[in-house]
């Protein structure tokens, strides 16, 4: 199921330097006549937007999206922008258990092979059309078979749409999979107004969904202005009247938009965060999927030595990193899930606890008793994390040369030509756990860098199986999603786990708080004083 590479530090990423005279230039301006098929009532009542008691605006420190348009967007952390404006066929809560969306419900067939969903009624686009069960099987359509989508391998398993009622709608699938709820809560679910679609060109750029907010500006790598939107399903909790996406590149650069008023809420590093303190602000450090961690090919020397692997887990320092790179903001990790999110497996707590003496003796059991040397790449916004790590394996004998590319390139090299033996990643996680997994350790999976020249091991393979056939509501689920997370990480050693990433925002006393969602931000019940 490839996806675009997660990207878990926005800010860090080598943007493109924004002049601002050139920006004010290219203002793209969002017209609801401009959109095919979209009516002029409908272009008035998104420009105007619906207040509906609501007042203030949020002006939000952020990473604007590659694309506004969910079924071409290139990085998942474009899934926090884009809910924004759509919204899901269903939801996650902060346990990543999933909840009703525009869908109050679903009902699998006996057999597993077919789920029935059920639409609130009276949805509307922010335009004001109608958003039916006809518009979500035309999005769907659309996600599998538009060329360049990056949602299609998820939505493969869907192999027909039928449309029952304006509320109902069924899909087919071609084997037993109890996550499609789950991969219904994120971009593969967001529904586009279908008007669109005849010119779906203008996606990336004019979007229009049935989310809490309409976009009314954008200024590619600045700004976006969104208004808040009466029609979405949940808008009784949305207490923002206006709402904008600021870009700042330069990290610096954040708490003096802060302190002069230009944001109200900003996403900061966590060496930030006693600054941020000292000027008066207040923190939320919200627990996030983001998991830092080492890729390795285990075709490749010496990593093809299990000992050579299970020495540099042991010669980690995790919680060293922890601090260095996160002032301490953040946890040591050895699986691909955060504590109290669905797929975290207790028996991997502690899975390689930091050990210098046990990696030197695994070392040397491997035949490297007089050291290793070995290339670990890395990109300029891994650097710092690399040249710790090098450090640390410095010490029990493997020689660390860091290799540095662009990051433009790291993804053809590490996900498709799978030509880096070992390299610095991150990931930021999926809305169905069991396709995290599989992007993680399947033998198709994006991130198995090792995955052309060999073999997933069959324990993986039929705990990754097994985890598909297991309805979400079956008492059961929790223990076998725990023992494919296990099985995987253990059976299959390619990923080693560093530490998970938390969002950390800083805000203005004018904010009520930021909801704590650890798998997509949102903003119900936020308010903003005078």
């Amino acid at each position: 199921m490839p996806l675009a590479r997660f990207r878990p530090r926005p800010k860090l990423r080598p943007r493109l330097t924004l002049r601002i005279a050139a920006a004010a230039a290219s203002v793209i301006a969002i017209s609801v006549l401009a959109a095919c098929g979209a009516s002029s009532a409908g272009s008035s009542s998104a420009a105007a937007g619906d207040a509906g008691g609501a007042s203030g605006t949020v002006n939000w420190e952020w990473e604007l999206p590659t694309s506004w348009d969910p079924v071409t967007s290139s990085a998942g952390w474009d899934m926090h922008v884009l809910g924004l404006v759509y919204a899901s066929v269903t939801t996650l809560n902060t346990a990543g258990d999933v909840q009703p969306g525009l869908a109050t419900g679903w009902k699998y067939a006996a057999d597993g092979k077919s789920v029935t969903f059920t639409l609130r009624s009276g949805l509307k686009f922010s335009g004001g059309s109608a958003l039916t069960a006809t518009s979500v099987a035309e999005n769907i359509k659309r996600g599998q078979t538009q060329a360049n989508s990056t949602v299609a391998a998820e939505l493969s398993v869907i192999s027909k749409v039928i449309v029952n009622s304006p509320v109902s709608f069924t899909l087919d699938l071609s084997q037993v999979d109890y996550q499609v709820p789950d991969l219904l809560a994120g971009k593969d679910g967001m529904i586009v107004n279908p008007a669109y679609f005849s010119n779906v060109a203008s996606l990336p750029t004019k979007p229009e969904g049935a989310g809490p907010f309409s976009l009314t500006s954008y200024v590619p790598d600045s700004h976006a202005n969104l208004v808040r939107n009466g029609d979405y399903w949940d808008a009784s909790q949305i207490h923002v009247a206006n709402f904008t996406v600021q870009s700042i590149t330069q990290p610096e650069q954040i708490l003096s938009a802060l302190e002069s008023g230009q944001v109200n809420v900003a996403y900061i590093a966590g060496n930030q965060v006693a600054a941020a303190k000292a000027a008066g602000f207040k923190i939320d450090v919200i627990p996030s999927e983001v998991v830092e961690e080492l890729d390795i090919q285990i075709t490749s020397k010496p990593y093809d030595s299990p000992q050579v692997v299970q020495a540099i887990n042991y010669a980690v320092n995790r919680q060293a990193l922890v601090q260095v790179q996160e002032s301490g903001y953040g946890t040591p990790s050895y699986q691909p899930f955060p504590t109290g999110f669905v797929g975290y497996s207790p028996a991997l707590a502690d899975e390689y606890p930091y050990s210098p003496a046990k990696a030197k003796q695994l070392l040397a059991q491997a035949g490297y008793s007089t050291g290793v040397s070995v290339t670990l790449t890395s990109t300029s916004a891994t650097d710092s994390l690399a040249e710790q790590i090098q450090g640390q394996l410095q010490e029990v004998g493997i020689k660390v040369t860091i290799n540095d590319i662009s990051a433009d390139t790291s993804t053809q090299y590490l996900y498709l030509d799978k030509s880096i033996p070992f390299a610095i990643d991150g990931t930021a996680g999926r809305m169905s756990p069991v396709e995290m997994l599989d992007v993680l350790y399947s033998q198709q999976g994006l991130m198995n860098v090792t995955g052309k020249a060999t073999t997933v091991p069959s324990p993986v393979t039929t705990a990754l199986s097994k985890a598909l056939t297991v309805p979400l509501d079956s008492a059961e689920y929790a223990s076998v999603l725990r023992n494919a997370v296990t099985t995987s990480v253990e059976g299959e050693p390619i990923h080693i786990w560093l530490y998970t990433e938390p969002r950390i925002f800083a805000y203005s006393s004018s904010v009520s708080g930021i909801p704590s969602d650890l798998v997509q931000q949102r903003w119900e019940g936020v308010t903003v004083g005078g």
